[in-house]
């Protein structure tokens, strides 16, 4: 991706809970901090980012539908719509914009049904189970996509 590239994060349900909830599974980074850090590192590689979050479907579906007109590319964590919405890849499909799947833990050492991932299907690259440094390596990999 070129400077200045403008991605678009998506974060999923619960999200906002980070730091009080299953600090043994999603860590003590509140979500306050996620966003500072993720900005910190977007500005670190010379993108912009817009960060999002959301407990509905619909939002996610919305968001991502509208991010071609004004993103180039997508980081998302659907956060429990990984393992249930065909809605949320239908969305990715038809936005056909580069976009990386990011997990805090990992879905696959986990319950059975957390280890699908249906918006998975749609993203070209994945970092799974990396605590929220996830996100940073996402970026990273955006910045070095060509």
């Amino acid at each position: 991706m070129n400077k200045g590239s403008r991605i678009l994060v998506l974060n999923g349900p619960n999200l906002n809970l980070l730091g009080s909830r299953d600090p043994e599974i999603y860590g003590c980074t509140d979500y306050d901090e996620l966003v500072e850090m993720i900005e910190r590192w977007a500005a670190e590689l010379e993108l912009t980012v817009d960060i999002r979050q959301t407990n509905h479907e619909g939002d996610l579906v919305d968001w991502i539908g509208a991010a071609p007109s004004s993103f180039d590319a997508i980081i998302i964590n659907p956060a429990a719509y990984t393992h249930t919405s065909i809605a949320i890849l239908d969305a990715l499909d038809a936005a056909a914009l580069p976009a990386v799947e990011v997990h805090i833990s990992d879905i696959y050492a986990r319950e059975e049904f957390r280890r699908i991932s249906y918006a998975g299907l749609a993203c070209e690259e994945h970092y799974i189970g990396y605590g929220v440094d996830g996100y940073r390596m996402a970026l990273l990999y955006l910045s070095e996509r060509q």
